[in-house]
């Protein structure tokens, strides 16, 4: 039994997502956090940091090295962080003078949180592939439907005649924006973290930025002075996330609301009644208001989490593994039940000819 709905043994099948679930596995963060350490090495061999033939080492061992689990889950309980016990596992592997020149001036910080950008990225590559999608769906709903008629309702009430393409430009047109928000940020926010033990580098003098700079670009991540007590990009993003889905919400309460009415529009799918199988239940519709709601409640919590006390908080910096991905879940789920339901819309509005 898990406690999360996004990989429950059978809830996840409404709200899971394999693509997202792959970027935030276990493993999916520890192949992040070795792929920091080789690309590390690499770039310190090539600026005669650390002796070159130590980086090829490095990365050698990083690209083949399985990471004991239960030291690993030991050592948490302990250190609040899993990068002392893997590095040590790390040099272990290695052994000989090798060893010493692994993490090489970083910090735990730098590791974690680079770890999440490196993740992030792809996450975000699926999310704006997503939003063009469901662009394209109601774009394709406006063209079919679009001259049709529409009751407009203010305040939960009848209120004047529109047309379908009003309605559909109020759930379209936030997601135009959306994606490009999220194509801004995620050239500016997935930064390489590289700071050391107190953000200053200072195991490398003048040569930090330049260093941090060359990281940053093998890591393919922008290049940004450190920010491990600065989490306005972590909060930007959740804040994004949770817009993408409070405006999916909103889709999702209109279609309910079309559905209650039934004359409006006429769906296929829909969930079945244990007691009343004349029933056709908008789930995905429903889904997308809880959704929206749950993201908007962690929100609160991200944005608790931008107060890092001085140089490092343990307790804003933990507050963030905990909600952080349950929002990109959230999010996934989101995006998709939304192509699904506006896939599944047959009519929507009345003919003018009618």
């Amino acid at each position: 039994m898990s406690s999360s709905v996004f990989d429950h043994p059978f809830l996840s099948g409404l709200f899971g997502d394999d693509d997202i679930a792959a970027c935030f596995a276990w493993d999916a963060d520890l192949r992040a956090m070795l792929i920091f350490e080789a690309a590390l090495a690499k770039v310190q061999g090539e600026m005669d940091i650390i002796p070159a033939e130590s980086a090829a080492d490095i990365e050698k061992c990083c690209a083949r090295f399985q990471p004991d689990l239960t030291e690993l889950k030991r050592a948490v309980a302990t250190d609040g962080v899993v990068v002392p016990e893997l590095i040590g596992q790390l040099r272990r592997a290695i052994g000989g003078t090798s060893a010493a020149h692994v993490h090489f001036g970083a910090t735990s910080q730098d590791v974690i949180d680079t770890s999440l950008m490196l993740r992030l990225k792809p996450v975000c590559e699926i999310f704006v592939e997503r939003l063009s999608r469901l662009i394209e769906t109601m774009e394709e709903l406006e063209r079919r439907f679009g001259d049709n008629r529409l009751m407009a309702h203010t305040r939960m009430q009848a209120a004047i005649p529109i047309h379908v393409c009003d309605r559909l430009r109020a759930w379209l047109e936030p997601l135009l924006r959306h994606r490009e928000r999220l194509a801004v940020l995620s050239k500016t926010a997935l930064a390489v973290q590289f700071g050391g033990a107190a953000g200053t580098l200072e195991k490398f003098n003048n040569a930090g930025p330049t260093l941090r700079a060359a990281l940053a670009a093998e890591l393919a991540l922008a290049d940004q002075p450190q920010w491990h007590s600065q989490r306005d990009r972590i909060a930007e993003f959740a804040g994004l996330f949770s817009l993408i889905t409070g405006s999916l919400g909103k889709f999702g309460q209109d279609i309910a609301l079309l559905a209650l009415a039934g004359d409006e529009i006429e769906l296929a799918g829909g969930g079945g009644s244990s007691v009343m199988p004349h029933k056709q239940n908008p789930v995905a519709a429903e889904t997308l208001v809880a959704l929206a709601r749950f993201n908007a409640v962690q929100l609160s919590g991200m944005h608790q989490a931008l107060v890092h006390e001085q140089e490092r908080s343990g307790a804003a910096w933990t507050l963030e593994w905990m909600l952080l991905p349950q929002m990109v879940g959230a999010t996934a789920a989101a995006l998709r039940l939304a192509q699904e339901t506006a896939g599944n819309i047959r009519r929507l509005g009345v003919p003018p000819e009618t």
